[in-house]
């Protein structure tokens, strides 16, 4: 008893094929086995504080967190010049 087996891909069909595979497989975030990560949701206050104590101006904040000028201030505390 014989078994032949014909396929009409070739080698290059193959390669592209694993190629596909290896980028997207390239693509996909690698998955840590230190099991889930756990994250934080700070508050707009929180991030605001967080920024500034790393350097950030009010400016750069308000810009960065799409805030007012004047309400980044009120989180910190700053007074308004203008009044």
């Amino acid at each position: 008893m014989s078994i032949s087996i014909s396929s009409s891909v070739t080698v290059a069909e193959l390669a592209a094929a694993a190629s596909l595979s290896n980028s997207a497989a390239a693509q996909r975030p690698q998955q840590t086995t230190n099991g889930p990560v756990d994250t934080v949701k700070l508050s707009e206050s929180q991030q605001v504080y967080q920024l500034y104590n790393q350097g950030q101006t009010v400016s750069q904040i308000a810009s960065g967190l799409s805030l007012t000028v004047e309400l980044v201030n009120s989180y910190l505390g700053i007074a308004d010049a203008a009044s």
